[in-house]
């Protein structure tokens, strides 16, 4: 199976940003820093990326508390810093890509026999991160955050569309982290097969600027 781009699943994506602070934050520095808290500020327009957290899982479940849905071991973020104030403060970036691995996604539900790919559409998104420890993901102006899956049944291949208004997410320096939890999207179109809501839950580590960590002040 091939990389498709995906969620912020997820998320999909993003899915899409950085490591809030786990402590409050400094005035000093900038907002998005390299190598410590307080650190190297991190340049507008650098590229930040971050894999599935070791050893961890992205999941689009049917609901908030059960286990029926897609899950997949392998998936990156890219974005790109579009503002990086003094602290504290609000940086932003556009989320530029969230792929998935289809060949390490998995599928339990009935009659689906397996996940064929998962895309994340109507991308760049922006993602806001403040000081404080907030991370929102929002769509163009007149979008939506989308994710394309598509599953494998003995009938043949299906797709099932689901779309959220925006994702939210937190995120700790202690592991430089994002994590999103439950985040719920609706199905707007697809077979009976396509469960009605899913819920993304993910963890992405460490967040890198040019193999530099990242940190949020």
């Amino acid at each position: 199976m091939r990389t498709r781009t995906l969620f912020t699943l997820v998320g999909t994506v993003a899915a899409l940003a950085v490591p809030l602070a786990a402590t409050p934050a400094s005035a000093a520095g900038n907002v998005l820093t390299t190598g410590s808290a307080g650190g190297t500020a991190v340049a507008v327009g650098d590229t930040l990326t971050a894999p599935l957290a070791s050893g961890t899982s992205a999941t689009l479940y049917s609901s908030a508390t059960g286990t029926s849905g897609v899950k997949c071991t392998s998936s990156t973020f890219t974005a790109k810093v579009t503002a990086n104030p003094a602290a504290p403060g609000t940086a932003t970036e556009s989320v530029t890509g969230q792929s998935f691995t289809s060949s390490s996604c998995t599928s339990n539900v009935t009659g689906v026999t397996g996940v064929s790919s998962i895309t994340v559409d109507n991308l760049p998104y922006t993602t806001a991160v403040t000081s404080s420890g907030a991370l929102t993901v929002s769509p163009a102006s007149g979008s939506t955050i989308q994710t394309t899956v598509k599953l494998a049944t003995l009938l043949g291949t299906i797709t099932c569309v689901y779309q959220a208004p925006s994702l939210t997410g937190t995120s700790s320096n202690t592991d430089n982290s994002i994590n999103f939890t439950n985040q719920a999207f609706t199905k707007t179109s697809g077979s009976s097969l396509c469960f009605s809501s899913g819920y993304f839950t993910a963890k992405y580590a460490p967040v890198q600027d040019n193999g530099a960590t990242v940190f949020v002040n």
